[in-house]
């Protein structure tokens, strides 16, 4: 499953190859409540077809429309600037009078857009620089974390995996965990030092580590943007990969397993093993977002949704989202009280599948 980028990328080449003109459209600035972050971005071709969003759907069609009238095909790149007034937030339908700032390229170029999707295919993070005034894009390699920026003149945008998963198991619902998370631009990596599960494996574009759990962990170098998540139910490989996981700075760390089995391993994790009530607290188990999910695809929509919330700096139970800093919802644990006297409460209150 492609990420927004690549496919992005993969229409403009293909229609480039066409003989169509086209345009790359992106999302500079927002103000206000806008419907596309700022890096969002879109390929429009001559007779109107789009692939990717800066607004989820009401910009588009005024962009189509002076695309088809031949206002989108000058020379150089240009900005546009949507919903400064009310007049044009209602008629462009922009939430809470929200704008958006873009940056429209006419004519980019075929070869340099090719050049970012075999990176970006490959697993690279690319950082594309596009100078206004002369129209020039630089590519370059991107390091972790570099984030887009826009000075007014120069526009630089981050492409490929910015996010990185590490899925412990190669069972049935970490083919389709590894699938999904993908196209949220997750780099995957599938950790299992059993052969009998290693060689089914059939997800492409996915690395297969056959490590054991905790070296693999500590070969990723862990940092806040990678998730690791242990979903074989065995608690001789789950419990190596959390025991160095939990002591990072990973900004997401879940386990599957029933709610009885999550008091175990935390109990476990707390007075066996060299951690902390502060580091055994960050596990999310039974991992995932209490959604009812029973089949493993709807386990996989589960944890992703929990990943994208913690992602965000969002908590989630049972009662839903609140923000950082918010008081838990009634009948939420309090995160005051040590990890192995709360485990119970913590598991009915925020329920999750995996049981």
């Amino acid at each position: 499953m492609d990420s927004v980028d690549r496919q992005v990328l993969a229409a403009a080449r293909q229609w480039a190859a066409a003989g169509h003109r086209l345009a790359l459209i992106t999302v500079a600035r927002t103000w206000g409540s806008a419907p596309r972050p700022a890096g969002a971005w879109m390929a429009l071709r001559d007779d109107g077809v789009v692939c990717g969003s800066v607004s989820g759907g009401c910009i588009e069609d005024d962009l189509i429309d002076r695309m088809r009238a031949g206002e989108l095909a000058g020379e150089h790149p240009f900005t546009r600037v949507y919903g400064l007034t009310k007049g044009d937030a209602e008629r462009f339908g922009l939430p809470c009078s929200g704008t958006l700032e873009l940056v429209i390229e006419p004519h980019p170029c075929a070869a340099l857009l090719a050049r970012i999707e075999e990176k970006v295919s490959s697993g690279g993070l690319v950082m594309r620089s596009l100078f206004l005034a002369g129209g020039e894009v630089n590519v370059e390699e991107a390091p972790r974390g570099a984030p887009m920026s826009w000075d007014g003149q120069i526009l630089r945008t981050v492409h490929g995996p910015a996010w990185r998963l590490l899925i412990i198991g190669a069972g049935q619902i970490s083919r389709y965990l590894a699938a999904m998370a993908q196209a949220l631009d997750y780099a995957v990596t599938i950790c299992d030092p059993r052969p009998e599960y290693r060689s089914e494996w059939q997800v492409a574009g996915v690395r297969l580590a056959d490590g054991m759990p905790d070296d693999v962990v500590q070969g990723l170098d862990p940092d806040p943007h990678l998730a690791v998540v242990a979903l074989t139910h065995d608690p001789k490989l789950d419990d190596l990969a959390l025991l160095e996981a939990l002591k990072s700075s990973a900004f997401y760390v879940g386990a599957l397993g029933s709610r009885r089995n999550q008091a175990r391993r935390r109990e476990r994790l707390l007075h066996h093993f060299d951690l902390s009530v502060e580091q055994v607290d960050r596990l999310h188990g039974p991992v995932g977002i209490p959604i009812g999910s029973r089949t493993p695809p709807e386990i996989a929509v589960s944890i992703l949704a929990e990943m994208t919330a913690a992602k965000y700096g969002l908590t989630t139970c049972t009662a839903g989202l609140r923000a950082p800093g918010a008081p838990p919802a009634s009948g939420a644990a309090s995160t005051a009280r040590p990890a192995a006297a709360r485990a119970s409460e913590l598991a009915e209150a925020c329920r999750q599948p995996g049981g």
